[in-house]
């Protein structure tokens, strides 16, 4: 086989291989956003759920003798 062709076929390789392995940390930033915002969201129906629970009172005091 000619030298050309196996020069050309690394390069091939290399590409798809450095084209893999920058799909992978695409997908490893893209999971981190998610994770951060998912924590965000989580955090901030807590604190809306803790307030709403302070402000509105619970009738069960009202109804008990």
């Amino acid at each position: 086989m000619p030298a050309h062709i196996r020069h050309a076929r690394r390069w091939i390789l290399l590409v798809l291989l450095c084209s893999g392995l920058s799909g992978c940390a695409v997908v490893a930033v893209t999971d981190a956003a998610i994770t951060v915002v998912a924590t965000g969201v989580k955090v901030t129906a807590k604190a809306v759920g803790a307030v709403a629970d302070a402000v509105i009172p619970d009738d069960d005091e009202a109804t008990e003798p």
